[in-house]
């Protein structure tokens, strides 16, 4: 299927070596990294494995984490995501989620002016280096201490706020924001100003019992995934839709009949995605 991507965090059991056999057979075309899976490993020769699996890589997980409570812990998060560009350039990764961090006890107005700052520190190597940023607002559930970025309104200020440059824009992360009324808007905003650099999907189970790591498989849970992603396409976009899912029920499991069940959602949401 050719707009299907998956994320090595799905299948975390897997080692990356093992996502690059088991992913295309079930017509995965692309695959985005998660830093930990590339621990020990030599990048370059990730880059070439990965080609060579018939998989592009559409994007590296995850830099941010932006905020802290002091110049030395702020210059320590500088320096992590400026290793992450290395990284995302080593293996042909275009593009790096931000996942951006917050502070508990610290306001999320200080602590989103430290993304801003923290991001305008990292842009001109990742300008030099040819990746782009994308911002990843997250659901306000973790606005104390994962990311004080919770709506796409938020995201967008942070890119004007930038001087909204090319290399910096937002990836859409139906988990997160499915809830948000200005949705449409926002994505359509994100579309207008070329801003729109990833979408993710999964699903919202209700209830929910871990607010992290029970994600639900396309179809498992509430979220109306098939009018978002009509809303980001009508922008343009012609991107990867990319499965993400943290999910201790699933990770239990066998990977190999997930990336099934994976493969079969996705076909069953997306009829008109044709094979590679």
């Amino acid at each position: 299927m050719r707009r299907l991507c998956v994320h090595t965090i799905t299948t975390k059991p897997l080692s990356l070596e093992e996502c690059l056999v088991e992913f295309p057979r079930r017509g995965v075309s692309g695959i985005t990294i998660w830093r930990q899976a590339l621990e020990g490993l030599d990048l370059r020769a990730v880059a070439r494995q990965t080609h060579d699996a018939g998989l592009e890589v559409v994007s590296l997980c995850r830099g941010g984490f932006f905020p802290a409570a002091s110049v030395a812990g702020l210059q320590t998060a500088i320096d992590d995501n400026l290793k992450a560009i290395e990284q995302a350039h080593a293996v042909g990764a275009p593009l790096i989620v931000l996942v951006c961090g917050a502070l508990p006890g610290q306001t999320l107005v200080e602590s989103r002016k430290q993304i801003a700052e923290g991001i305008a520190a990292v842009l001109p190597a990742a300008e030099q280096a040819g990746v782009k940023l994308a911002i990843e607002p997250l659901h306000p559930m973790y606005a104390d201490d994962r990311s004080a970025v919770n709506t796409m309104r938020q995201a967008h200020e942070i890119c004007a706020a930038l001087g909204s440059p090319k290399a910096v824009g937002i990836a859409v992360d139906v988990y997160h924001v499915w809830w948000d009324p200005e949705l449409k808007a926002q994505i359509d905003l994100a579309g207008q100003t070329g801003r729109l650099h990833a979408f993710h999907i999964c699903d919202w189970r209700t209830p929910t019992t871990d607010l992290l790591n029970d994600r639900g498989l396309m179809g498992e849970g509430c979220i109306n995934i098939k009018e978002i992603s009509d809303w980001v396409d009508a922008t343009g976009f012609t991107g990867y839709r990319e499965v993400e899912i943290f999910s201790n029920r699933w990770w239990s499991g066998d990977q190999k009949t997930f990336l099934d069940k994976i493969s079969e959602s996705y076909a069953a949401l997306y009829p008109q995605d044709p094979s590679k």
